[in-house]
């Protein structure tokens, strides 16, 4: 396959809970209308978007979780769940990585194998790259969706593992889950004091 460009994003940087996740996007040849950086959707508009993106699109996702957060630290966690995405694409032979940001995996993760560019606000520019968040976004919110069920009294679900107001109560409250990143001072701060 010669000369083709893949976007791909990640969703759950910041959170102090749950897993990152990447996602590696190969538009389809005609194209999506109406892309852009999913935080700048609607829930409607992405779950829209989402189910065009898979039904005519290649597209996968990379997923690293909580513990490997942990042991190997969030900007590094981000750049395998980035390789893990590309490689399960299955993408051989010409293609152009961009990724949204200022940093790729490049020298970085071992198993990266592709040319790669870094966008700063690639999300919003480049169509690959917005279809990823899209993806990247919706895969992660399902998941702590999921979560909130097996971890209640948080309010995964709504707050999606982000640092708010009612996050840091409830973990005040509750003290980490199982779910939260050790390695992110609101925990860390928590699990000192016994909780």
């Amino acid at each position: 396959m010669a000369g083709v460009i893949i976007g791909v994003d990640e969703a759950g940087r910041g959170p102090l809970a749950g897993p990152v996740v990447a996602a590696a996007v190969l538009l389809c040849p005609d194209g999506i209308t109406g892309l852009n950086d999913s935080k700048k959707l609607s829930e409607k508009r992405r779950i829209h978007l989402e189910a065009e993106i898979k039904a005519k699109c290649r597209w996968a996702i990379g997923i690293v979780d909580v513990a490997e957060i942990d042991r190997i630290n969030i900007f590094q966690a981000t750049m395998l769940a980035m390789t893990r995405a590309v490689a399960a694409l299955g993408i051989e032979g010409d293609a152009e990585i961009l990724i949204d940001g200022n940093m790729t995996p490049q020298g970085r993760v071992e198993a990266w194998r592709w040319p790669a560019r870094a966008i700063v606000g690639g999300d919003a520019l480049e169509p690959s790259i917005s279809a990823a968040s899209i993806i990247a976004k919706q895969a992660r919110d399902a998941m702590m969706i999921e979560a909130c069920a097996t971890f209640p009294g948080y309010g995964f679900s709504r707050h999606k593992g982000y640092g708010t107001a009612e996050h840091m109560e409830a973990l005040d409250r509750l003290g980490p889950c199982p779910l939260h990143r050790q390695s992110f001072a609101p925990v860390r701060a928590q699990l000192e004091l016994g909780l």
